[in-house]
C-alpha cells in the first residue's frame, strides 16, 4: 500500500519515486564539503558545453576543441560524476562518498581525459600504443563498465562485457558467428584509443548535441514551464469527458518534447496527473498506464526526440530537419489515439468532464478558436516573412537588429503575465471540481515558448546545426532564468529587484548543476554502447549477423522485423533508449536493408532506423523491467506489472506504426507528389489509428462485439497499407530484361529513380542477387544519364554488364560492384490510385459505425436499474 505524503501528493510513494529517479539524476543525498563538490563539478561541465557549442572559441581564437579532445573531457566528467554520485552498492554510504570512490572517480577521469591530455603524442604513433597506453586503455574499459554499473545497472554492462569477450574469443565461438580473434592490445587500442569504440560517433553526438537539449529541458523546468503545460493543458481540456487525463497526455507530450526522457517525464508530471486522474474516476492501474503511454511517446515527438535522434544524423547521413519531417506524422498520429484512447476509457466507465469557471457559451468557444487560428497564422506569416525581409535588408547585420527585437517581445510578454494571477503549483490533495479559465491561465507564460520558437527557427529556417541551434535556444533560456524573476517584481512593483535578481542567478545555477547530472547516465551508457560499435568495425560481426538473421527468418522481411523488434523490446527493458537504440541499429539496421533489398522491398535506411527507435521507446512501459512503469506504480499506488502491461496495451497502437511505415513510406512523407496527395496520407493515417484504437479497446459507441473488432482492424489495415490489396488487382510494376534499361533511362525524368535488379560475386565470395534504387540525373543520352549515376555498362552475350563503378556515385552508394550483371528493370505501370481503397473500407466502417449507433440508442432507451 502506497504512503500517503502531502508533499508529493496522494497515494504517492516519495521513497519509491526517489528510488526510480536515481537513475536520472544521482544516487547519493550529500551534505558537506562532498556536496560542494558535486555541484560544483556538474556545474563546470554545464559551461564546458555552453563554451565548445558557442562561436566564441573561434572569435577568441583560445579554448578550440576538436571533437575528439572533446569527447575525452565530455565523458571525464561524466564517469567522475558516475563514481561520485552513485555508491558501489546501493544503499550503502547514500549520504557520503568514501574515499575508495574518490580515487576511482578522478582514475576513471584521467583514463577518459587521456586522449586530450596526450593528443598530440597518441596522434604521432597512431596503430603503435605503448605500455602506458594499453595499460590506460584496458584500465578505462573496466572503470567504464563500473561505471555503467553504477548509474544504469547490470544489463549494459553485461551486454558490453559480452561484446568485448566476444572480440577476444572468436577462434572459439560456433561457426556461424565465428571471427579469427583479436589480441588484447588490439582491443584495447582500437576501442579506447581511437574513435573507432568508446569515443565514436555515439559519444560525439552525447557531447555536441544531447548534452545541450537536456539542459534546455532543465533550465525550462526550473523557469516554471513544467507547471505551465500542465496548467495550460488542464485548462483547455479538463472541461472535456476523461479531461484530467486527456490533459495528463498533452502535457506529458510537451514535457517529453523538452525532456526526451520516459522516466523523468513520467515523475515530473505524473505527480500531479496521476492523482488528478484517480480523482475524477480512473482506476489507479489506469491513470499509471495513461501516464506511462503518454511520457514514452513524448520522446517521439519532435522538435526534441532524445540523443537517438541526434544519433541517427549520424548513422542514416540526413540532417536533423530531416529527421523531424520523417518522424512529425507517426508522433501525432500516435498522440491523437491516445488522446481517443482516453476518451474511450472515460466514456466505457461513463465519466463526465470537470466544470470549467465561468464557462463560455458555443458561440464564445467558437471565436476563440477562430481568434486563436487566425492569430496563430498571422504570427507565423509575419514573423516568417517578416524576419526574411529582414535578413534580406539587413544581410549579417540581421541578428544585431532580430536579437533586441525578440528580447522587447519577451519583456513585453513578462510584463503582459504580470496582469493576471501567478501559477500555483497544483495540490493534488484538493478536490477536482472546478478548472480555471483558459485565457488567463494561457497568458501567463507566453514567454516560455519564445525559446522553442528560437530553436525551431535556428533548425528550419537558419538550418544550423543541432549543436548551434541548442547553444542559442539555451542561451536565450539562461536569460529567461535570470530576468524573469526581477522583471516580474518590477513590473509588479514588489521593490526587491537585487534579491529577486539573485535569486534568478541561484536558479541559474541550479539548472546547470541539474542539467549536468541529468547527463551522467546518457554520457556513459553512449560510451559504453560504443564498445558495441567497435566490435562490429573490429570483428566484421555486421557481415555474420546478415547470414544468421537471414537463417532465422528464411529471409522473410515481416519475420525479420518480428525478430528485430523483440530484440528492440529485450534489451530496452534493461538498457537506456539510446544504448538501445545504438546496440540494435549497428546490428539490425544494414541487415533489414540488405536482405529487404534482397526480397524485392527497396527500404530507407531512416525507416528502418525509426523502427528501432520506436520498439526501443516501448521499453520502457514493457513488463516485467518497464522502468516508466514502476514510476508511474510508485505514484499511483497500484501493481506495476499490471499498469506495464496496461500502458503496453495502450501502447499497441505505438507499436504497429513502424511495421506499417517500413511498407508505406509515404507515413514518415517519403514519395508524397503534393499537398493533395499529403491530406490524404494524413487523413487516412489517422483514420486508421483512431478505428485501430477503437478496436483494440473493445469500445467505439458502445462495446464492440467481436465480429464489429475483426471488421475495425481490417478497416486499420486497409487505411495504413492500401497498396496490399491493390497490387492484387493492379501489379504496381513488371520486370523486363537487363539490356531494355537504355530504352527505360532515357524516358526517366530527372534526379528520377529507378529500380534494378542486380546479381554479381560480393566481397565475402558469395553469390548476391538484389534490387538497388538509383537515381538517374539529366543527360543527352542513356548513356551520359548512366555515367552521371557513376555506371558504364555493356551488352555481353545477351547480359548487360557492368563494367565500371565510379568512386563516391550513386552507384557505387547503390552498392553495385564492377563485374556485376544487371539483370532486369522495374517498369512502373500505368494504374487507377491506390487510395481508392479507401472507399470500401470507409463504407464498411460507416456500416459498423451505423450498427453501434443502434445498438447503443436501444441500450439508452432501457431503464436504468434503481
Amino acid at each position: 500500500m502506497a504512503k500517503n505524503d502531502p508533499g508529493t501528493g496522494a497515494g504517492v510513494d516519495a521513497s519509491k519515486v526517489e528510488q526510480v529517479l536515481q537513475t536520472e539524476t544521482g544516487g547519493r543525498a550529500l551534505t558537506g564539503p562532498a556536496a560542494v563538490i558535486l555541484f560544483i563539478v556538474p556545474v563546470c561541465w554545464s559551461l564546458f558545453q555552453l563554451w565548445i557549442a558557442s562561436p566564441l572559441p573561434f572569435i577568441l581564437n583560445f579554448g578550440i576543441f576538436n571533437s575528439t579532445e572533446a569527447r575525452s573531457i565530455h565523458l571525464a566528467f561524466a564517469v567522475f560524476l558516475a563514481f561520485s554520485a552513485f555508491p558501489m552498492i546501493k544503499g550503502v554510504h547514500a549520504n557520503k562518498v568514501p574515499i575508495y570512490d574518490w580515487v576511482l572517480a578522478l582514475a576513471a577521469a584521467f583514463a577518459a581525459s587521456y586522449l586530450y591530455v596526450f593528443y598530440d603524442a597518441l596522434s604521432q604513433r597512431p596503430g603503435a600504443p605503448t605500455t602506458m597506453d594499453l595499460w590506460v586503455a584496458l584500465g578505462g574499459l573496466v572503470l567504464l563498465l563500473e561505471a555503467t554499473r553504477r548509474a544504469l545497472g547490470l544489463p549494459l554492462t553485461v551486454v558490453a562485457a559480452v561484446f568485448i569477450a566476444y572480440s577476444l574469443a572468436g577462434p572459439y565461438m560456433p561457426d556461424v558467428i565465428s571471427h579469427k580473434g583479436v589480441s588484447l592490445n588490439k582491443l584495447a587500442s582500437h576501442q579506447w584509443l581511437g574513435t573507432e569504440g568508446v569515443f565514436g560517433v555515439a559519444l560525439g553526438v552525447s557531447t555536441s548535441f544531447v548534452f545541450l537539449f537536456v539542459l534546455f529541458g532543465a533550465l525550462l523546468e526550473r523557469a516554471g514551464a513544467g507547471n505551465y503545460f500542465i496548467k495550460v493543458a488542464y485548462a483547455m481540456l479538463g472541461h472535456m469527458r476523461g479531461g484530467p487525463a486527456k490533459a495528463a497526455v498533452v502535457s506529458s507530450g510537451l514535457s517529453g518534447v523538452i525532456s526526451g526522457s520516459s522516466i523523468a517525464n513520467v515523475v515530473t508530471t505524473g505527480t500531479f496527473t496521476i492523482p488528478l486522474m484517480k480523482r475524477v474516476g480512473f482506476p489507479a492501474t489506469k491513470a499509471g498506464a495513461v501516464e506511462v503511454a503518454a511520457s514514452t511517446n513524448g520522446q517521439l515527438t519532435p522538435p526534441i526526440m532524445g540523443a537517438a535522434a541526434f544519433l541517427m544524423v549520424e548513422y542514416v547521413g540526413i540532417s536533423y530537419l530531416e529527421v523531424i519531417k520523417h518522424a512529425i506524422l507517426p508522433a501525432l498520429i500516435s498522440y491523437v489515439a491516445l488522446i481517443y484512447i482516453v476518451h474511450l476509457e472515460a466514456c466505457k466507465l461513463k465519466m463526465e468532464g470537470v466544470e470549467r469557471l465561468n464557462r463560455p457559451t458555443l458561440a464564445q468557444r467558437m471565436l476563440n478558436w477562430v481568434v486563436i487560428l487566425i492569430g496563430l497564422i498571422v504570427l507565423t506569416f509575419a514573423v516568417y516573412y517578416g524576419v526574411g525581409w529582414t535578413k534580406g535588408v539587413l544581410g549579417e547585420a540581421a541578428p544585431w537588429v532580430l536579437g533586441p527585437i525578440l528580447v522587447m517581445i519577451y519583456v513585453g510578454l513578462v510584463g503582459y503575465a504580470t496582469r493576471f494571477p501567478e501559477l500555483e503549483e497544483d495540490d493534488p490533495n484538493k478536490e477536482m471540481n472546478e478548472l480555471p479559465e483558459v485565457g488567463p491561465t494561457v497568458k501567463t507564460g507566453l514567454y516560455y515558448l519564445l525559446p522553442v520558437v528560437v530553436l525551431v527557427w535556428c533548425l528550419t529556417v537558419e538550418r544550423f546545426s543541432p549543436q548551434l541551434s541548442a547553444f542559442w535556444a539555451t542561451l536565450f533560456m539562461i536569460f529567461i532564468v535570470i530576468t524573469q524573476r526581477p522583471l516580474k517584481a518590477f513590473f509588479r512593483k514588489h521593490g526587491g529587484l537585487m534579491s529577486e535578481f539573485t535569486g534568478g542567478i541561484s536558479d541559474l545555477f541550479h539548472s546547470l548543476a541539474t542539467g549536468a547530472r541529468n547527463m551522467v547516465g546518457i554520457g556513459v551508457a553512449t560510451a559504453t554502447a560504443g564498445i558495441v560499435v567497435g566490435t562490429v568495425t573490429l570483428t566484421g560481426i555486421g557481415l555474420v549477423m546478415t547470414q544468421f538473421v537471414e537463417f532465422l527468418s528464411g529471409g522473410n522481411l515481416l519475420l525479420m522485423l518480428i525478430f528485430t523488434a523483440v530484440i528492440s523490446l529485450i534489451l530496452g527493458m534493461g538498457l537506456p533508449t539510446t544504448a538501445n537504440y545504438i546496440v540494435v541499429s549497428t546490428l539490425m539496421a544494414p541487415v533489414i536493408v540488405t536482405l529487404g533489398a534482397q526480397n524485392g522491398l527497396i527500404v530507407p535506411l531512416i525507416a528502418v532506423h525509426l523502427f528501432v527507435f520506436y520498439f526501443g521507446i516501448l521499453a520502457d512501459d514493457t513488463p516485467p523491467v518497464g522502468l516508466a512503469a514502476y514510476a508511474a506504480a510508485a505514484i499511483s499506488g497500484a501493481d506495476p506489472i499490471r499498469t506495464g502491461v496496461q500502458g503496453f496495451t495502450y501502447d499497441i497502437r505505438t507499436a504497429i506504426l513502424p511495421f506499417m511505415f517500413i511498407f508505406n513510406t509515404q507515413l514518415l512523407l517519403i514519395g508524397l507528389t503534393g499537398w493533395f496527395d499529403l491530406l490524404v496520407t494524413v487523413f487516412s493515417a489517422v483514420t486508421a489509428m483512431l478505428v485501430f484504437s477503437a478496436a483494440t479497446q473493445g469500445f467505439w459507441f458502445t462495446r464492440s462485439r467481436k465480429w464489429e473488432t475483426l471488421l475495425l482492424l481490417l478497416i486499420t489495415f486497409t487505411m495504413f497499407r492500401p497498396g496490399f490489396w491493390w497490387d492484387m488487382i493492379y501489379p504496381p510494376n513488371e520486370e523486363r530484361p537487363g539490356t531494355a534499361v537504355m530504352e527505360y533511362v532515357a524516358d526517366v525524368p530527372a534526379d528520377g529513380e529507378v529500380v534494378l535488379k542486380v546479381s554479381g560475386m560480393a566481397l565475402d565470395g558469395s553469390d548476391v542477387t538484389t534490387y538497388v534504387e538509383l537515381e538517374i540525373p539529366e543527360g543527352e543520352t542513356a548513356q551520359e544519364r548512366l555515367a552521371g549515376a557513376g555506371l558504364e555498362v555493356s551488352e555481353q552475350g545477351g547480359d548487360l554488364v557492368v563494367d565500371f563503378v565510379n568512386f563516391g556515385s550513386a552507384a557505387e552508394d547503390a552498392g553495385i560492384q564492377f563485374g556485376w550483371t544487371i539483370d532486369a528493370v522495374q517498369i512502373e505501370l500505368e494504374r487507377p490510385p491506390k487510395e481508392l481503397m479507401f472507399i470500401p473500407a470507409l463504407l464498411l466502417l460507416g456500416l459498423v459505425a451505423f450498427g453501434q449507433l443502434r445498438r447503443k440508442a436501444r441500450e439508452d432507451a432501457q431503464p436504468q436499474p434503481a
